[in-house]
């Protein structure tokens, strides 16, 4: 038989697969337990791309030797390829152990311990194939794997180490250039992406990273010219589409921005991501009704048939959804489900008009005006309706407030007439500003309101619609605002939830505040980079005494970079 062998690999040598075969057959028929027989056959099938078969043999022939290493590390590549990775690891670790001396055995581990996230081992193994063998492709997938562990200065030495042995190694080139980004080297990184766009400039991945890079540094004009030339790459791609609208948003381009996501929901109709970006960006560009129709249909469609509370929600949201279920039962209306009042526009005005009050925002230091009487009656008893029938109050805070916002459908024709007439009637004050953002909050009358915070916008809308009655202390319950603005250095997290570096700031600088008290449709207009919070609440228990507020953001927030 051993004659036989020897011609099966010499024929398998010669890439004489068929005869080969027959060969390596006619030694097992004689001698079935030839642990070589089968395992050159296991390699044949293997080369020949027939998985199963090659599982097969080396399967048998590990049932000869179970501890021969390269059989096993075999049966790793074999079960690797067909989706079984947890087997591919232990035959592969068990592989190499048995052979520890085996720098690919090692390498082989690393990658397979990568494609499990099991990053941690797989840097392990790479390093202790490095020590064996050195190469360059064990030094880019050990950046790729710290990568993973969010190591990325370690990351980009690796990188650096695999193209010192080998400098035309285009995917280390594009890994090095990822880590710089992520360390906010982005000058380097575009250095990086320019020279793979140079040896191939069709690789869009590589097109989308600058415009990243390019995006972090505010160089919107660059950024957004690199994204038409990626959509015009890859124009089945949604998420460049959205990556455009991004740049095109922050430009304030908003007609093709819109045009830029419709592009993406042609591709993928449920983008979430996608659909609310439609609905704030429809919003800036003035089509505001049309931006809260979008929230208002994905509410639905999200929530829609399904229950509104969940036993694992906090207490006092629990508190306020069984109060709701008894107003709605009131009502007519099945209880526990998703619902949605109409909240249509009302006949002639929704705002009041205020002769004084744009004379007022001119003369006041900081700006602040205070508007009573805000909406007319129909419109105040039709956002009433809105707001203690509509189920929209779904984001819970630890405080003991409810947020409803557009995501979940907080948007409704009346808002939108709200905000369209606020802007027309008031342009001193607005100034040309679009509705940013807009969300509603109601309050647990036992318990505490929004901490100190800015917000990002130019002009902030906050108003009531809780009727008097409820409140108990008539002196309080509104709006605590101070004279001091946000730095504009500090960014979102910093004075949106910073709250004892916000309490701070107050305190060095001198700031004084100006307490607003409750009244029901009372609006405070004010510079939304003031800080500001909820004054102490003491309403009345029961659902229609919650204090409800609405808050609308106008225009952006100036940044340093920008100016704008």
């Amino acid at each position: 038989m051993s004659q036989i062998f020897a011609q099966a690999q010499a024929l398998h040598q010669r890439s004489q697969f068929r005869e080969a075969e027959l060969a390596y057959r006619q030694v097992l028929a004689a001698q079935p337990g030839d642990f070589a027989a089968w395992h050159w056959l296991a390699i044949l099938y293997y080369q020949q791309q027939r998985g199963g078969d090659a599982l097969m043999a080396v399967e048998e022939a590990l049932k000869i030797a179970p501890e021969a290493p390269d059989a096993l590390m075999l049966k790793g590549a074999l079960l690797q390829a067909s989706g079984r990775i947890r087997e591919a690891r232990d035959a592969i670790a068990r592989a190499a152990s048995l052979k520890p001396g085996n720098g690919e055995g090692w390498y082989n581990l690393g990658l397979v311990e990568g494609e499990l996230k099991n990053s941690d081992a797989a840097v392990a193994a790479f390093d202790r194939a490095l020590a064996l063998q050195p190469t360059p492709q064990a030094w880019h997938n050990r950046g790729l794997a710290l990568q993973g562990l969010a190591r990325q200065s370690e990351a980009l030495e690796s990188f650096d180490r695999a193209l010192a042995l080998a400098p035309g190694a285009w995917p280390a080139v594009f890994a090095r250039g990822e880590a710089l980004l992520e360390l906010g080297r982005h000058e380097e990184a575009i250095t990086a992406f320019d020279r793979l766009l140079t040896h191939d400039p069709s690789l869009v991945e590589v097109w989308n990273d600058k415009a990243t890079a390019l995006w972090r540094l505010k160089r919107f004009a660059e950024a957004a010219a690199i994204y038409d030339k990626v959509v015009a790459l890859a124009p089945g791609t949604a998420r460049f589409w959205i990556y455009r609208f991004a740049v095109l948003f922050a430009m304030k381009r908003c007609d093709e921005a819109i045009a830029s996501l419709d592009k993406a929901l042609a591709l993928e109709p449920g983008n979430d991501e996608a659909l609310l970006a439609r609905g704030q960006a429809l919003c800036e560009a003035g089509r505001i009704e049309e931006g809260l129709a979008v929230f208002a249909a994905r509410g639905a469609r999200l929530h829609g048939g399904r229950d509104v509370s969940a036993p694992e929600d906090v207490a006092h949201k629990q508190r306020h959804d069984a109060e709701q279920r008894a107003y709605l039962a009131g009502q007519g209306i099945a209880h526990g489900k998703y619902h949605l009042e109409p909240g249509a526009r009302v006949a002639g005005h929704a705002v009041n008009p205020n002769a004084t009050a744009q004379v007022q925002w001119e003369q006041s230091n900081p700006k602040l005006v205070v508007l009573d009487d805000f909406l007319s009656p129909a419109a105040l008893e039709g956002l009433r309706r809105y707001c203690w029938g509509s189920t929209v109050w779904q984001r819970a805070y630890a405080d003991g407030y409810l947020g409803a916002m557009p995501k979940s459908g907080f948007g409704c024709p009346l808002l939108a007439q709200i905000a369209e007439e606020l802007r027309s009637r008031f342009p001193d004050i607005f100034a040309g500003h679009s509705l940013g953002h807009m969300w509603g909050f109601k309050y647990d009358s036992s318990l505490s309101g929004i901490n100190v915070h800015a917000d990002e916008a130019a002009v902030n809308v906050n108003f009531w619609i809780t009727p008097d009655d409820a409140n108990l202390d008539p002196g309080h319950g509104g709006l605590v605002v101070w004279d001091v603005m946000a730095p504009l250095d500090w960014n979102a997290e910093q004075y949106n939830g910073d709250v004892p570096a916000t309490r701070k700031f107050l305190a060095d600088t001198g700031a004084t505040s100006q307490t607003v008290p409750y009244r029901a449709n009372r609006a405070v207009i004010f510079d939304s980079d003031l800080f500001h919070e909820t004054d102490v609440l003491t309403f009345k228990p029961g659902y229609e005494n919650r204090r409800i507020n609405i808050t609308m953001l106008f225009g952006r927030r100036i940044s340093p970079e920008s100016g704008t």
